[in-house]
């Protein structure tokens, strides 16, 4: 078993100048504005984050993740860029930014930033600039300007939907203060999409990349990677007809704006760039697209990785999640990328909450977890509804069978304290996800994976700076806190501590043997050195094969693997 010193002195790993090191890392999401306040304001920081690396050296990751610091009106939790080449001053300064990436640097630890292409702040210096110049004009250009339907243009282009609710499109006053043009936005108005045609953009984003590598960025995490290219026809499909096309719509690349196979030509030019450094620059596209096209994402010539959320939607099953595995596997090798596993992020809600909620009676006998948590949302995320000690109980096992697999393995903030969902303790006056606000009624938003982190028993804020925290602690934070747990043996912090330092010193080549187990509800494999896995998914205690016991999600029970519960051996 690893001890605290083996996990400290970890500061080789991953070795700084592998220009693999990302194929097999644990890379660690930051949410900044929820992760650590230095000054006292109510929101995270990047000198909070600076102050918690020890803490992320003893975790055991590999790397951070570091979602948007950048300037921004929050109109989408950071996602709405006012300035992709600075510090939202609320977090800090540039000289934070690199005070923060040499500490992480000097305890062995990459540093991955989110970019986000599809869409600038409408407060974006590129914006203005488009809101005041004329129709036709260069500065409109690139942006996704089009004019609207109906006598005088009152119409939009199109009926589309944005993805947050209401319209995809918002028109504008025009500078003699006519009602004017209308401009695209896939998410939020106050997103609007940029357009990729324009080489003005293209260059721009070149520059981005460079000014953040040269201040030390390891790699990027690109947001809604599959939106950037668009097809706009002078006569725009309506919803119902591109609902009538099915799927085809979407394998043959021919949908208006998600999925574009043109997209491909910008993350060739992107890794052009990557590769100007030593060792290259990594990337990991967050592509929401069918499994059969996801493979060209994660392309030597493209961005060379991206995001399978496949276990991420599985429910807590034995045949879903080894079906989901193999299949993800076998794609990464014909692209000659690695793998991705996640269970949880800024988008979703909690595994340790999903795991937790009762399985709907649907025509497929039970329901996906992804889809249980957009339920729970829509029903007003009610603590009564989730067993908290299963979902507990199951996000552990989960995990655990998840840093075993070979590939990238992403955790979000939080997951190691095991942390719930907070759901429908969150007042209708504090949320501040634009999902919830535009979705009025249907669901209560993202803002309960969001809350700041416990890091203390008690205190205001329960150590996550001394102002308070910008979205409201539930009481059973205290519980759940880094503090609560750093003595526990038995604790999900410690657990996730030792699972990585194990998972640091067994990682060897891309592949695993599944092994046969007897039961269905059983899933076993064994690397190629020797380690094995075993998560049972059902109710009955399991004997477990011999071996030497590494780590176990739950305590045995006289030498049995209980249900719910995932071991290792060798």
């Amino acid at each position: 078993m690893p001890t605290t010193a083996t996990m400290a002195a970890r500061t080789d790993a991953p070795r700084m100048d592998d220009p693999n090191w990302w194929r097999q890392a644990s890379v660690y999401q930051i949410y900044p504005r929820s992760f650590a306040d230095s000054n006292g304001d109510g929101i995270g920081d990047l000198k909070g984050i600076t102050a918690k690396v020890p803490y992320l050296k003893t975790l055991g990751i590999d790397a951070v993740w570091l979602s948007p610091f950048y300037p921004s009106a929050l109109a989408d939790g950071g996602y709405d860029v006012d300035d992709y080449r600075n510090v939202d001053p609320r977090l800090g300064t540039l000289e934070d930014f690199d005070g923060m990436a040499q500490a992480l640097h000097d305890a062995g630890l990459k540093l991955i930033v989110d970019i986000v292409p599809n869409h600038s702040s409408d407060r974006h210096e590129w914006f203005q600039e488009a809101l005041a110049a004329p129709k036709g004009s260069p500065a409109r250009d690139r942006y996704v300007f089009r004019d609207g339907l109906g006598d005088n243009g009152e119409l939009p282009p199109s009926d589309w939907v944005s993805v947050f609710g209401g319209p995809a499109w918002e028109r504008v006053t025009e500078p003699d203060g006519a009602p004017g043009q209308w401009y695209m936005h896939i998410f939020a108005k106050e997103q609007p999409d940029l357009n990729w045609d324009n080489r003005e953009v293209r260059e721009d984003f070149l520059t981005t990349l460079r000014f953040w590598s040269d201040r030390g960025v390891d790699g990027f995490r690109i947001d809604v990677a599959h939106a950037l290219t668009k097809n706009l026809e002078e006569t725009l499909p309506s919803t119902a007809d591109l609902e009538a096309q099915g799927e085809a719509l979407y394998l043959e690349g021919r949908h208006p704006y998600w999925d574009r196979d043109e997209v491909h030509g910008i993350y060739a030019e992107w890794r052009k760039v990557f590769n100007e450094y030593t060792p290259p620059r990594t990337a990991v596209a967050e592509a929401w697209v069918h499994a059969d096209r996801r493979a060209r994402y994660a392309s030597p010539e493209g961005l060379g990785q991206a995001f399978n959320f496949d276990l991420l939607q599985a429910d807590f099953d034995a045949g879903q999640f080894r079906k989901t595995i193999t299949k993800n596997l076998a794609e990464a090798e014909a692209s000659g990328a690695s793998s991705t596993w996640v269970f949880s992020n800024h988008d979703v809600v909690r595994h340790a909450t999903r795991y937790g909620l009762p399985a709907s009676e649907d025509s497929a006998g039970g329901i996906m977890a992804g889809q249980a948590g957009k339920q729970w949302l829509v029903a007003g995320g009610r603590q009564e509804d989730v067993d908290a000690e299963l979902g507990l109980r199951r996000a552990r096992a989960a995990s655990l069978l998840m840093f075993a697999l070979p590939g990238s393995a992403y955790l979000y903030q939080g997951e190691e304290l095991g942390l719930q969902e907070v759901g429908c303790e969150i007042a209708d006056a504090d949320r501040q996800d634009p999902a919830f606000f535009r979705n009025k009624g249907v669901e209560i938003g993202r803002d309960g994976c969001r809350v700041p982190l416990p890091w203390t028993s008690v205190g205001s804020s329960f150590g996550f700076g001394p102002g308070g925290s910008h979205l409201p602690q539930p009481e059973w934070f205290g519980g759940s806190s880094v503090e609560a747990q750093e003595a526990e043996e038995d604790s999900t912090l410690s657990l996730y501590r030792r699972a990585l330092a194990l998972r640091s010193e067994l990682q060897t080549a891309e592949a695993l043997e599944w092994l046969e187990t007897g039961r269905d509800d059983v899933v076993a494999f064994r690397r190629p050195n020797g380690w094995t896995s075993v998560t049972n998914f059902g109710a009955e205690p399991f004997k477990l094969p011999a071996g030497e016991v590494l780590v176990s999600s739950s305590p045995l029970e006289a030498g049995l693997l209980p249900g719910a519960a995932t071991a290792w051996l060798q």
